[in-house]
C-alpha cells in the first residue's frame, strides 16, 4: 500500500505536517483539514462533527482532562484533533507533540519484536518458552479449593499437562495473570497485583523468574488469562537477540520508523511534553501524575515493562499503526511479512475471549481482533484489530477499510466512562463510502 507523504516525512516534519491541519479546541483560529479532502477520504465532515462534539462535551463538563484524536485512511490524515489540555494546573493545551504513557499499548510492538525474531527463524511458535528461560521448566497450576471450603482455604496445585509454548504468552493462554485467579494470594505476597512494574529496582529477567516461581492460573492453552505474559516476551526477546529489550525496539523497530519519541523512560529534557494524569474520581478530576512525580521520569529506569513500560506520540504511534496496516512495511522500511502480519491479526483464541467491555470476539497475536461483528456486538468489521491502555487510550487498525484511528489520553481511574470505546462507533458512523 502506498502511504501519503504526511506519513514518509521525518517525524519533526510529520507533526508540523499534522500542526497544519490540527484543531485544538483552545485555539482562537484553528486551521481544518479541508472539507474536499475529508469528503474524498470517503468521510463525512458533518458526521465527525459529531466525534468532536462527544469528546469536547466530556472536556467541557470537567470529565475528561484532554487527548488528541487520529483518523487516517490509506495512508492520509483524515481527522486530527486535540481537545483540552495536558496540564490544567497551569492551563497548558494539549499539544501535538504531547508525550503519553501508553501501559498495554506497548504489548504490540513488544509482539512484533517477537515476531521478526521468529521470521528470522529462532523459534517455532509451539516451541516452549522453557527453551529460552528455564525458570518456566516444569511449572505448577493452581486449583481454587472446591465450592464450600472454609474461609481462607489454600490453594493446591497440579503439575502442567503441558509446557508454556511462546503461542501462549502472545494469545495470553499462558495461565499468566496481573495476579487474579486461584494463586491471587501467592501473586500478592509475591508484589506481582499490577501491570505497573515502572517502579521496581530490578531487571526484567529478574522479574520474570520471580514470576515463573509462582503457579500459573490455569493450564497452559485452556483459558485467557491477561496479564505478565507480554513480559515475559520481553524478556524471550532480550535471551534470542542478545540485546536489552529497549534496545532491540530501538533498533529494530522505533528507528526504522521514525518513531523519535517512543521508548522506555524519559529524558530529562523531554519531559515537559509528558502529559498529566488525570483521573475521575469523586465527582471531578483529580491530578495523579505529572512529570515531577513520574517514574517514567525520576524512577530506577531498570526494569524494560514489555507488556506496559513505553512512552509514546500520537504521530509516533500512527506510524507504528500505518505499518502493520501495510503488511508489515512503512516508507521503504519492511519489519515483517504481510503473511506474518495476517497471522498475528488471525483469532488465535476460539471462543476463550469475549469481551463485553472492548465489544470484540477474538485475540490475535497482541491485540484483540473482531472475527464477526454480529458477535462482537457494536459496529466494526471482521479482521479489524486493536487495543487500549489502562490509561484511557484506543487504537483501531481496519484492513479492509484501509482506516487507523487512535485516540491518545491520560485519564486514570476513568470514573465509570467508556468514551475510549464510543470513539470507535463515532469514526466509523464518520464513514459513508
Amino acid at each position: 500500500m502506498k502511504t501519503n507523504s504526511l506519513f514518509r516525512r521525518p517525524l519533526s516534519l510529520f507533526l508540523l505536517g499534522l500542526s497544519l491541519v490540527f484543531v485544538n479546541t483552545q485555539a482562537a483560529t484553528p486551521a481544518k483539514p479541508a472539507q474536499e479532502n475529508i469528503n474524498a477520504a470517503g468521510f463525512s465532515p458533518e458526521r465527525l462533527h459529531r466525534l468532536d462534539s462527544v469528546i469536547e462535551s466530556e472536556v467541557a463538563k470537567g470529565q475528561l482532562a484532554g487527548g488528541i484524536m487520529v483518523i487516517a485512511r490509506d495512508g492520509k490524515p483524515v481527522h486530527v484533533k486535540s481537545y483540552g489540555q495536558q496540564d490544567i494546573e497551569n492551563k497548558r493545551p494539549m499539544q501535538v507533540d504531547a508525550i503519553f504513557r501508553i501501559a498495554s499499548m506497548s504489548k504490540a510492538l513488544t509482539s512484533v519484536a517477537v515476531m521478526m525474531l521468529y521470521e528470522e527463524g529462532h523459534f517455532l511458535l509451539k516451541d516452549p518458552v522453557a527453551k529460552f528461560i528455564p525458570a518456566f521448566a516444569n511449572p505448577l497450576v493452581a486449583i481454587a479449593p472446591p465450592p464450600g471450603s472454609p474461609t481462607g482455604t489454600a490453594f493446591t496445585t497440579e503439575k502442567a499437562k503441558r509446557p508454556i509454548s511462546i503461542r501462549d504468552l502472545l494469545r495470553h493462554t499462558a495461565g499468566l495473570s496481573y495476579g487474579q485467579g486461584p494463586a491471587a494470594a501467592a501473586y500478592k505476597e509475591a508484589g506481582f497485583t499490577d501491570w505497573y512494574l515502572i517502579d521496581r529496582k530490578e531487571t526484567i529477567a529478574q522479574v520474570v523468574d520471580r514470576i515463573a516461581a509462582l503457579p500459573l492460573q490455569g493450564q497452559p492453552g485452556e483459558q485467557f488469562h491477561y496479564g505478565y505474559a507480554t513480559d515475559v516476551l520481553g524478556r524471550l526477546v532480550e535471551v534470542v537477540s542478545g540485546m536489552p529489550l529497549d534496545q532491540f525496539i530501538a533498533k529494530r523497530i522505533t528507528g526504522p520508523l521514525g518513531m523519535v519519541d517512543t521508548g522506555f523512560f524519559l529524558p530529562p529534557e523531554k519531559a515537559s511534553r509528558l502529559a498529566n494524569v488525570y483521573g475521575y474520581e469523586n465527582g471531578a478530576l483529580q491530578l495523579k501524575e505529572s512529570a515531577a512525580t513520574s517514574d517514567f521520569v525520576n524512577g530506577p529506569k531498570l526494569c524494560l515493562s514489555g507488556g506496559a513500560g513505553l512512552l509514546s506520540t500520537a504521530a509516533d504511534y500512527t506510524r507504528f499503526l500505518q505499518m502493520m496496516l501495510n503488511g508489515g512495511t512503512l516508507d521503504g522500511q519492511r519489519l515483517l511479512a504481510p503473511k506474518t502480519v495476517e497471522l498475528m491479526r488471525s483469532n488465535h483464541t476460539g471462543d476463550k475471549y469475549r469481551s463485553s467491555s472492548e465489544s470484540v470476539d477474538g485475540f490475535g497475536l497482541g491485540f484483540w481482533v473482531t472475527v464477526d461483528p454480529g458477535v462482537a456486538g457494536e459496529v466494526g468489521t471482521a479482521g479489524a484489530f486493536g487495543w487500549g491502555s489502562a490509561y484511557f487510550p484506543q487504537y483501531l487498525v481496519d484492513p479492509k477499510e484501509r482506516l487507523i484511528m487512535l485516540f491518545m489520553t491520560q485519564h486514570r481511574p476513568a470514573g465509570g466512562s467508556n468514551l475510549n470505546q464510543r470513539v470507535k462507533v463515532l469514526t466509523y458512523q464518520a464513514l459513508i463510502k
